[in-house]
């Protein structure tokens, strides 16, 4: 959509505006309204000065609005909703939509804002950030809101970095969740063969003392013959519930002959390697303190294959603050606006919302800060999750708001007050061009 669309005031009538000459003009002819005063040769000459001195003289007054701050606007009936092409919005979720497993209430307002529900009438694209292999559960508590399907309905919440890597993996482990949900996610990335925890302790009762299935564990589990499978890769899609005994079946992998368990590695660097949806150490929940997440259990196991293999764990960590999340985040926006708009290329700014500095802010600002970045990603903090009032943050952001809904205020009344400044400068060229002539 074009500037004038998303950002001038609609004008009930055509500002009257007169050319005076510069040597008969008189002082009560210049007080009687807005006026373009010109050289005598150029009086009856053809010109569109006429059009530059009305925009200029609306773009004064929204210069003034502009610099009196936010709160004294007073915009006009919002225009035809469009989408705006020049930037975009991506959340985390636990902590900014939802906590508990529930929506945090501006997160609902939030989203109606994005589909064009505010004061500029324009729809923004936007990006949920989470590999969990839970966001279809988080995104239905949203869903139940039929006011909601906009412009992040585009994007399948099985687009996550992991996706690319069931290329590379024929049988893969994936631990995390509850029941063999994350099996499910995981075939749908593309994986073709996806084996559980719960299909190796079926196998082998003995394989975790202290951790027995339930009916319906055994039930979902598959019957398979471990000791003639290689397990290629192992990935931790969602949060463990059962740190235990998922850690001794990984464990027993890391440590194997390529992947085979009930085998033992001499050099311990014969086992699958290990990937990790995101690196949290704390999370956001439903109780009134930060809880440990995956990141923690990365730690503990990386301090647990230390201590009995006298070595570092190798592993990888997607999410963030690892730069290639937003990497990924970046080309998946830029496919998006090149399948639905011809536009092959990313928006401009994105605006990420996020709760967790040590993770959220710090990815967004090293990932802005570094050569990959092919555009401006923008960092905004908020109060609902991680980050509390009163502490300071380990990675400062761009901006700190209370919720996600003044988050996306901010960065639509940022966009438009650019709009607006740059828009006033070409102006005030071309008034000065005309000027000169």
């Amino acid at each position: 959509m074009s500037d004038q669309t998303l950002l001038s005031p609609q004008a009930k009538t055509k500002p009257a505006i007169r050319r005076l000459s510069s040597v008969s003009t008189t002082f009560e002819e210049l007080t009687l309204g807005p006026s373009v005063v010109v050289p005598p040769e150029h009086m009856m000459k053809p010109s569109d000065a006429h059009e530059t001195a009305a925009a200029m003289e609306m773009a004064k007054h929204r210069l003034k609005d502009l610099e009196s701050g936010p709160g004294d606007l007073t915009p006009p009936s919002p225009p035809q909703t469009n989408f705006t092409d020049q930037y975009a919005f991506a959340f985390d979720i636990d902590g900014v939509l939802i906590r508990g497993g529930k929506p945090i209430p501006q997160a609902v307002e939030a989203m109606k804002v994005l589909n064009g529900q505010n004061e500029y009438g324009v729809k923004v694209l936007l990006k949920e950030a989470d590999t969990d292999c839970a966001i279809a559960i988080h995104m239905r508590y949203l869903a139940v809101h039929p006011t909601l399907h906009g412009p992040y309905s585009c994007f399948d919440p099985g687009h996550t970095p992991m996706r690319e890597m069931a290329q590379k993996y024929n049988t893969v482990l994936v631990v995390g969740g509850e029941g063999d949900k994350c099996r499910t996610v995981a075939e749908g990335y593309g994986f073709k063969d996806v084996v559980t925890p719960g299909d190796i302790i079926k196998d082998n009762k003995d394989t975790t003392p202290f951790r027995k299935l339930t009916q319906d564990e055994t039930d979902h589990s598959r019957a398979r013959n471990f000791g003639e499978t290689e397990i290629e890769a192992i990935f931790v899609f969602a949060d463990s519930r059962d740190w235990a005994g998922d850690q001794q079946i990984i464990l027993d992998l890391l440590m194997s002959k390529k992947g085979r368990l009930g085998t033992r590695s001499e050099t311990f660097d014969e086992g699958p390697p290990i990937f990790f949806s995101h690196n949290d150490i704390v999370w956001s929940t439903s109780h009134n303190l930060t809880r440990i997440g995956m990141g923690a259990l990365r730690a503990s196991l990386e301090a647990m294959y230390k201590a009995i293999t006298g070595k570092d764990l190798i592993s990888t960590a997607f999410g963030k603050p690892q730069i290639g999340t937003f990497q990924f985040a970046t080309r998946l926006l830029q496919q998006w606006r090149k399948d639905t708009h011809g536009i092959n290329a990313p928006p401009q700014t994105v605006y990420f919302v996020g709760d967790t500095p040590e993770s959220d802010i710090r990815g967004t600002n090293e990932f802005n800060a570094s050569e990959l970045s092919e555009n401006t990603w923008y960092s905004i903090l908020v109060r609902t999750g991680v980050f509390q009032e009163g502490t300071k943050p380990a990675f400062q952001p761009n901006a700190t708001v209370d919720n996600v809904l003044e988050a996306v205020k901010y960065g639509i009344q940022r966009e438009v007050d650019r709009s607006m400044k740059s828009k006033i400068q070409q102006l005030s060229e071309q008034q000065e061009a005309i000027v000169e002539e």
